[in-house]
Order: C-alpha cells, then structure tokens, then sequence
C-alpha cells in the first residue's frame, strides 16, 4: 500500500533535506511535487488543494525559515497533515450497547464484503475475546449464504442460517433473536452487495438499518477504486448513517489515493484495513503508523503488535530454552521459523514495517520475496531427520538428492545453506542475556 505515493514524497524530502537552507520559493518547488505526487495517487483534488495550503502556511511562517534544521521541520509538517488527513488517531469499534452488539456492513459486489465481515469476526474473537455471531441477509447474490457460512465454520464462530426465500429485514431481526439466546455479545449482518449503487439497494439497506438499530453501521470499500472509492463512500454516507469504513485489498493498492480521500469527503473514520487474502489479514486503522509507513518511517508498533499477537509463544520459548541450553540452531528449527513468518502475513508484510525500507534498490527488494520463503520450506521438508539436525553431512549426491525432490536446483540448496549458517551465527551471538531479553521485549518468553 502506497508504494508509488511513498517513493515519490520520500524522494522529494530527501531532495529538500540536502539543501542548507529553506526559502519560500523551494518550499512552494517542494510542494509543487507533493501536489503531483498526491494527484498521481489518485488523491481527489479537494484533498490535495487542502493539504498543500496547510503545509505552505506553516511551512513559510517564521518556525521553519529561522530553525536550524528547516528541512526536518517541513517533513513534520507534511507528517503531521498526512495524520490529519487520515484521520488523527484510530477509532475503534463502539461495543457499549447491550448485548448483543449489531453491526450491520454494507458495501459494493466485489469490494470482498462477505469475506471482510469474516476476517472481522475473527478479530473480534481472537484479539477481543468476544463471542461473535455472523449472519447473511443478502439473499439475491447465488451462493452468498453458503460462502458466510463455510468461513464462519472455517474460524469457528457460530452461524446464524437463513433461507434465500425470506426478506433480509426478517433475516436481519431473526439473527438477532438468535445472538441474544445463544448469549453472543456481537453479531455481524453482512447485507446484499450490487454491481453499482441504486435506490431499491439504497432503500433495502435504510430500511434494514431503522428497523435493527445497529450499533455500528460499516461500509466495506475496495481501495483500489481510488477516487471511485471516496466517491462511492461519499454516495453511501449520504443515504445511510455510516460509523466507519474498512478498506480492503490495500496490499494490491500501490497508489493510496482511497485512504487519503476518504475521512475529508465522508467525515467518517477508516476503522480496519484488509492486507491480504488470509483470514488473519485485516488490521485496526491506525493514522500516525500509516502516515510513518508513507514517509518510509516504518511503522515498528504494529510489527512488535503482529510478533506478539501470531507467533508461537509455546515454540519460541522452547527455542529460547533450547539455545540457552547450548544447542545448536539446526534446520529444523529455521524451518520453523519460516512457518511464523509465513503466519505473520509473509515476509513482504513484515519488511514493509521497517524504517528505511523504500530506500533499498528495487532488485535488493525483489531477492526478499515470500517464493523464496516457500522453496526454502520445501528443500528442508526434502530433507532426513539427520540431515536437518546436521546440515554439514549435506554433500554432492545429497544436494542432488534434494534438488530433485523440492523441484529445485543446486544453487537453491547452496543459498539455503549459507543463508542458514549466517542465521546460525547470528542465534549463537544472541545466546544467554541477549536473547532473553529480546524475548522479553517481545513478551514471548518467561522469566526463565
């Protein structure tokens, strides 16, 4: 996610930061290119006009031309107005209702409603511990029904079935019924998509909304619609009583003009954003960590967030005790690891955190890929049991042997194999204090 708009405002305060020091005519250059970097994002132009004449009216003032280091001062700036246009600060899910909490989405076909409304009851039951209900009232799309309910037995939350025959308002207020004797404390509506907006959908979903109530009314939108997407969250908003938005399939939205568009033309919040197709891949919207991502600051929170919520604790703390113990890392245990990395979303998801990372060329980024990853895992499960725990036996025939058997070739084996041993090296210097207190950081270990 904003891939092109990051590499050219990174690009463009790297140019600013070089020069000795700031006059009004290479701030207003300065963002003159910001101007075009936002368009090309897709960004609508009310937004952009706004915040470039927010930054040009602090920018000029008398803070930045006399401090000593102006550059840093106008990149604050642009931070900061990049928060505000996102939204200030994330605002979460209103709960505070009596039980049950009914939270109807709505959304287009094709924005990935039904799925969204999933990953969210996933969400709520595994980082929020709630009991969660789903339900589907759209009952004019084939198979809607059945698709909420295979992904609903796929996490393993209850599912409210209803028949395509019955009206959704009905399906609606039974499904309600339903949480309140199965003592849910939330249950999630996902309501009939359309190709594109019309008033019969419109006046179904305003009628759905006054007769159930709802605590929290959610418009799923596709980001890479762009400024269609704004547009279409705007049209929404102005017929329904909105309480927030989720942006989905930002891992495919290189541009961000959606994100940056929406909260100026709704005055409604981004409250999660899809990252993936995984059921685990939506996170809570958090403004400050996507504007630090933007301006290739990383966004180190969430990447200490996601270790603690996804990793195996039970297993890294066995590998903590292992090496303690001082045994040695073998491949079975950098398989492992691989395994974590591909439950934390990928190694691109994780790279995507760190600060600086938009600065590496392009072909250093391409050699991390999560394929890599994959033929790694599948070498390794080539592998014996001994030749896992003593990687120094691997010879020859037996390079061969692996080659054929994970549909790789010999110099995947050789780069397993050195990248294995630098990670050997680098769990040996961590031995002892240093890695119980790296696991401590991260709470996954115990006082050991």
């Amino acid at each position: 996610m904003f891939k092109n708009l990051s590499s050219r405002l990174t690009q463009t305060i790297r140019d600013l930061t070089g020069r000795g020091r700031l006059t009004e005519e290479n701030i207003k250059e300065t963002l003159s290119q910001v101007r075009i970097a936002l368009l090309e994002a897709d960004v609508a132009l009310p937004v952009v006009k706004q915040f470039t004449d927010e930054i040009q009216v602090k920018a000029i003032g008398q803070e930045v031309m006399q401090s000593l280091r102006p550059g840093e001062v106008l990149i604050k700036f642009i931070n900061d107005e990049l928060i505000k246009t996102l939204g200030e600060s994330n605002v979460g899910l209103n709960l505070q209702t009596q039980p049950p909490a009914v939270i109807m989405v709505v959304g287009l076909q094709g924005s990935g409603k039904t799925t969204t409304i999933a990953k969210l009851a996933n969400w709520l039951k595994e980082s929020q511990k709630k009991k969660v209900l789903l339900a589907s009232a759209d009952v004019y799309r084939p198979a809607a029904i059945d698709q909420l309910q295979t992904l609903a037995k796929q996490i393993d939350v209850p599912f409210y079935l209803s028949d395509v025959k019955d009206k959704p308002i009905n399906i609606a207020i039974q499904a309600i019924k339903a949480a309140k004797s199965q003592l849910a404390e939330i249950v999630l509506i996902d309501t009939a998509g359309r190709l594109h907006i019309d008033e019969e959908m419109m006046t179904e979903l305003v009628d759905m909304q006054k007769a159930i109530n709802p605590i929290e009314t959610l418009l799923v939108v596709d980001s890479m619609a762009g400024q269609d997407a704004a547009n279409i969250a705007k049209t929404f908003n102005e017929k329904l009583a909105l309480t927030g938005i989720i942006l989905t399939k930002t891992d495919g939205d290189a541009r961000g003009g959606a994100a940056l568009s929406m909260r100026f033309l709704t005055d409604k919040p981004i409250k999660f954003i899809g990252t993936g197709e995984k059921i685990h891949a939506l996170e809570p919207f958090y403004p400050e960590r996507i504007a630090s991502r933007i301006l290739d600051m990383g966004d180190i929170v969430s990447l200490v967030e996601e270790v603690q919520q996804k990793v195996d604790h039970e297993k890294a703390e066995k590998l903590t005790k292992k090496l303690f113990k001082g045994k040695t890392f073998d491949l079975q245990d950098f398989k492992e690891q691989l395994q974590q990395m591909r439950s934390m979303g990928g190694i691109q998801s994780l790279i995507s955190k760190l600060p600086g990372i938009g600065q590496l060329p392009s072909t250093a980024k391409d050699m991390i890929n999560d394929k890599l990853f994959v033929k790694m895992e599948a070498i390794i499960n080539s592998m014996t049991p001994r030749e896992r725990r003593f990687p120094a036996l691997i010879k020859g025939s037996h390079k061969r042997r692996l080659a054929a058997g994970s549909g790789t070739d010999i110099q995947d084996i050789n780069r397993l194999l050195k990248q294995f041993e630098q990670m050997q090296k680098m769990m040996k210097r961590l031995k002892g204090g240093k890695l119980m207190n790296m696991m401590r950081h991260f709470n996954l270990g115990s006082g050991m």
